[in-house]
């Protein structure tokens, strides 16, 4: 399978922040970013894979500048790094001021999506070719949160084992 080139994969986004999508503090509710940050990250998955994908994980989400109304968000995601059948998508979250243009990085986030086949099984995804230096970058660290998570994930395997699933009024 061919490599292709991260900006292949490149996805964007702006969102219009209005009133009713704030808090009670008048900022952006993060549930309602997180959902257009994993539906921007699934199309870069997909441009990338040309398959159906799913959210197998998000990494942590620090919220470094509070996103108010009236502002604009962008979203920008690209795959920057791929297993056999995973890929690491990388979110940037831009806040703009539409009234003076002022920009500001609200916060950067991983997704891993792994490709599925039309039988609903994981299928092979080529691999990424960096080009950027900030592709360069985030590639060369891939490896080491690719690890992180597996190992993340085999802690939470672990610690769901001794878990209840009984009706907590019982």
């Amino acid at each position: 399978m061919e490599s292709k080139k991260a900006r292949e994969s490149l996805s964007v986004t702006s969102v219009h922040v209005l009133p009713n999508d704030t808090n009670n503090h008048g900022t952006f509710f993060g549930g309602k970013l997180m959902m257009y940050v994993d539906n921007i990250a699934a199309i870069a998955a997909t441009r990338h894979s040309r398959s159906l994908v799913v959210t197998a994980s998000i990494d942590s989400v620090d919220f470094l500048q509070p996103i108010y109304a009236g502002s604009s968000v962008c979203l920008e995601a690209f795959v920057t790094w791929s297993h056999n059948t995973s890929m690491e998508v990388f979110v940037k979250i831009i806040d703009e001021n539409l009234r003076t243009g002022a920009r500001q990085l609200c916060t950067t986030c991983f997704l891993t999506f792994v490709a599925i086949g039309d039988n609903g099984r994981p299928v092979p995804v080529p691999k990424v070719s960096p080009e950027s230096e900030e592709e360069q970058l985030l590639f060369g660290s891939a490896e080491k949160r690719y690890l992180s998570r597996r190992a993340r994930r085999q802690e939470t395997k672990k610690f769901t084992k001794n878990l209840t699933l009984k009706k907590p009024w019982e």
